[in-house]
């Protein structure tokens, strides 16, 4: 498994954007369907102390439709986040927007594109690349942005692991 990453980059208008790359071990079928399914989602997004309940996630993966994950803390807060899709194409492709649906400080959401390179791309694996940008925070903001993302990779390769897209499994 390889990951590499740039820091947070602040652009002249003061927003911030990174990419992440990443290999997984598993065909991009099963990648695609933990980043559109809400099981598959509920066992990697978030902090690993966090819980999310799938049927509290809403995913209308389609061009238009709204996404939505309610993250909890174990002390109980409730951290929602969410946004729309702008781009879905299974299995390669997703370009969606993403933010806190509480912002009233009517800052524009960042828009996050993933694209998933197949197995013939990396022998045995799938290549994601993640790249965010808009993020409409302070560099450090945007980088413990970043540094979430890749923990979060680091829980869905765990779940990817012998685990193909149509197989059930425990959180």
């Amino acid at each position: 498994m390889t990951t590499t990453s740039t820091a947070p980059d602040a652009g002249t208008d003061g927003r911030c954007e990174y990419t992440i790359t990443r290999v997984f071990d598993a065909p991009r079928e099963a990648v695609f369907a933990a980043w559109t399914e809400p099981e598959r989602f509920a066992r990697w997004f978030g902090p690993r102390e966090f819980t999310v309940v799938p049927e509290q996630i809403t995913m209308h993966a389609e061009p238009g439709g709204a996404w939505q994950v309610r993250l909890l803390s174990p002390e109980g807060g409730e951290h929602p986040l969410g946004g729309r899709y702008l781009e879905v194409c299974a299995p390669g492709r997703l370009v969606f927007t993403t933010g806190d649906p509480g912002n009233r400080d009517g800052a524009p959401a960042s828009v996050v594109t993933v694209e998933l390179g197949g197995v013939a791309d990396v022998a045995g694996g799938t290549r994601m690349s993640m790249h965010q940008a808009g993020v409409n925070t302070d560099p450090a903001h945007a980088r413990a942005a970043r540094d979430g993302w890749l923990l979060f990779f680091d829980r869905l390769a765990e779940h990817l692991a012998g685990h193909p897209a149509g197989e059930e499994t425990g959180r």
